[in-house]
């Protein structure tokens, strides 16, 4: 019975969440933003393009894919919290017959549910590759899989930041540097500089926080349960660290 109250409160904080996001110009504007950023870096005639490289795959857009949930993704997530705590509205939210892991849940899940359907407004792109030659669909279903799990792991590390602070412009920086370092973890120029002064077992141990390692991996068509593993850990630890905070601030 419990459960079963916990899920309609949670569903009933996503509901709202999704509301919110088509109710106002924020959501479409995402939206359009994504999809004209994402065909211009795909099918532009620059380096590495979708006509350039003459294959029919998706490789092109996958590429671009991490770069543009840098930004765009704390950008919809510097609002989630911090939005409710400059407004006080985060107090009453956890004064009612919730708790803080209701509303960083529900507040996650909308979130995430929306960029997903973001990801999915990208499917004429594989008709027309379809059309185009015959791409292996397995790897196409993979490289989706694989951009999800990478936007819900900036989600997670995103909404963490908007509990930290009520200046939505703070949680946006901060959200994009720490996402910008767990893509460059596994870079060469990073590891070269790390192992000048850290010895290598912990150099190996910040090389396994790459996410775009996990994500190149799964976007190829591999799919290891190492992987899923990863970005598993990493959305509900930065959750967990989220529900902490806001439970820090309840008692204080």
């Amino acid at each position: 019975m419990r459960g079963e109250c916990m899920n309609s409160v949670i569903k009933s904080i996503i509901k709202r969440e999704l509301k919110s996001y088509f109710s106002t110009p924020l959501g479409y504007v995402f939206v359009i933003i994504f999809l004209f950023a994402i065909g211009y870096v795909t099918f532009e005639p620059g380096r590495g393009s979708f006509f350039l490289i003459r294959q029919a795959s998706m490789s092109s857009f996958f590429k671009y894919v991490p770069w543009l949930f840098l930004f765009l993704i704390p950008a919809i997530s510097m609002r989630l919290l911090a939005d409710e705590r400059k407004s006080g509205t985060i107090e009453l939210l956890l004064t009612l017959p919730l708790n803080e892991k209701h509303v960083v849940i529900g507040k996650f899940l909308a979130s995430w549910i929306f960029v997903s359907f973001a990801l999915f407004c990208t499917f004429p792109m594989i008709l027309t590759v379809i059309y185009l030659g015959s791409p292996d669909l397995g790897v196409i279903f993979l490289g989706y899989v694989s951009s999800i799990l990478l936007a819900g792991s900036f989600m997670a590390i995103g909404i963490f930041f908007s509990a930290l602070t009520k200046n939505q412009v703070v949680s946006f920086i901060l959200s994009v540097v720490i996402c910008y370092i767990f893509l460059m973890a596994g870079s060469p120029p990073v590891l070269e500089f790390i192992s000048s002064f850290l010895p290598g077992f912990f150099v190996d141990i910040f090389e396994s926080l790459s996410i775009i390692g996990h994500f190149e991996a799964m976007g190829r068509g591999v799919l290891r349960i190492g992987d899923i593993i990863f970005f598993a850990v990493m959305i509900l630890g930065w959750l967990s660290g989220t529900c902490l905070l806001l439970n820090e601030k309840k008692a204080n």
